[in-house]
């Protein structure tokens, strides 16, 4: 284990299945990053295989789609867990379908609840379509109380993860090609236009970058997307203000190459201050 640090490095990524993962390259790169929690999404599989692919990290928590061999989020850390929730609140459809985990644990950088979150792909006119609405309403209202307890009791939030939509045009290559589909709807981005307008959350790698197109960190892999870096920012580091200010380090780890991506996604990570 890494000698005790004055900051508290923070790192998202979709593994697109944990096993194919570890098989593709995922431990190299957890070795040399080690980051002090580790958020991710589409782990698709057992908690025991997943506990088995993270060495280092004694403290997980993990929720399970109820459909076999989809979605699933976890939360990896080398601090202690001291409270463990999944979904919203009771919700019952969001409960068990893997796409909701949070933490509390004292870290570096102070108490802090982080959430790794999973949104739907979805499709227009599609049910799916209409879980994600759902869920992103669930999430209008969890951020809410979030932001307030990081205003009321000093506890920051971060909510991390694979969210399914690119906010504005810089996160999308093709935006023009995209307008209308989802991923890019106007009613799908003004979720995040609330959160950052109106709730006060910042997008720690947009403030980071400035503007710009991308960094993207999901590439097809299928064709010349990746080569080409025709790509999609949907993976996300939210995080209330006071956390925000306290952001260092942002980087987007993009494999060298095609042939050395261990997922279609690559790891956002983020150095918090103490």
């Amino acid at each position: 284990m890494p000698a005790q640090r004055e900051s508290t490095v923070v790192a998202t990524v979709n593994v697109n299945g944990v096993r194919a993962a570890v098989r593709r390259g995922m431990h190299p790169w957890l070795a040399e990053r080690s980051p002090d929690v580790l958020l991710l999404q589409e782990v698709r599989a057992p908690d025991d295989v997943l506990r088995g692919a993270l060495p280092g990290y004694p403290h997980v928590a993990h929720t399970e789609a109820a459909a076999k061999g989809r979605a699933g989020v976890a939360v990896a850390s080398r601090h202690e867990l001291t409270a463990v929730r999944v979904g919203f609140g009771g919700d019952e459809e969001f409960t068990t379908s893997g796409r909701w985990v949070e933490a509390d644990l004292d870290a570096a950088c102070g108490p802090l609840t982080v959430v790794s979150a999973y949104v739907h792909s979805g499709e227009v006119g599609s049910p799916q379509q209409d879980e994600k609405h759902r869920f992103l309403d669930l999430m209008d209202a969890r951020l809410a109380e979030l932001a307030e307890q990081a205003r009321t009791t000093g506890r920051e939030a971060l909510v991390a993860g694979d969210l399914n939509v690119g906010h504005t045009e810089r996160d999308i290559k093709n935006h023009k090609g995209n307008r209308g589909k989802a991923g890019f709807l106007e009613d799908e981005r003004a979720h995040f236009d609330h959160w950052f307008d109106e709730l006060g959350w910042v997008d720690v790698q947009r403030r980071a970058a400035g503007d710009v197109d991308g960094p993207y960190a999901w590439w097809s892999w299928r064709g010349q997307a990746f080569d080409r870096d025709t790509g999609w920012r949907i993976d996300y580091q939210l995080a209330t203000p006071g956390l925000a200010a306290r952001a260092g380090d942002v980087a987007t780890d993009r494999a060298p190459s095609y042939a050395e991506r261990w997922s279609d996604h690559a790891p956002v990570v983020v150095t918090y201050r103490a």
